[in-house]
């Protein structure tokens, strides 16, 4: 399915004070990355030059231009492989300038929390990520409705608020 919508990168360009992102899913999918680390292949983190990838630099940049970018992963315990990868992978997040952080999903049932992750641009601008029950990306759509911009912004510090740094996080 074919998007309108900017690519991330171009948002981020734009973007001026913070991005935040919510990620809810204990899957999604498979990759090349994840498929080499279930083979038992391991990064080699001395070596950016194999691992750096564009997205990296795209955070490093915002995050040299002063933007503070945050990741939230709400997470069911025990954790997915996927999880387990993913938090072996986000030393690669942690050394571009994100900072991460780690919420057990049972300790959010009290939370109100959108259905879908998302991407939140200088608390205007909503990239909103849709997903198949498989974990395939399906399309993402863009909302700046004020109400929606609201609740995700709200959803985000409270999770945030609750949510382990990652190297706390141990899975």
């Amino acid at each position: 399915m074919q998007s309108s919508i900017p690519p991330f990168s171009e948002l981020l360009a734009n973007t001026r004070e913070s991005a935040v992102h919510l990620e809810m899913r204990d899957d999604y999918g498979t990759n090349p990355r994840l498929e080499a680390w279930q083979r038992g292949e391991r990064v080699d983190w001395a070596d950016r030059e194999s691992w750096w990838h564009p997205f990296h630099q795209t955070i490093a940049d915002a995050v040299a231009r002063g933007v503070v970018i945050r990741r939230a992963r709400i997470v069911s315990e025990p954790v997915s492989e996927y999880i387990r990868w993913e938090h072996y992978a986000t030393h690669a997040n942690i050394i571009a300038g994100e900072e991460v952080r780690w919420l057990p999903r049972r300790q959010a049932t009290d939370l109100l929390m959108p259905a879908n992750d998302f991407w939140l641009f200088d608390g205007n601008l909503l990239r909103i990520h849709h997903f198949a029950g498989d974990g395939s990306h399906v399309t993402d759509e863009l909302n700046t409705e004020a109400e929606a911009l609201k609740m995700c912004s709200v959803a985000f510090e409270e999770i945030w608020q609750r949510a382990i740094p990652h190297s706390e996080y141990i899975i």
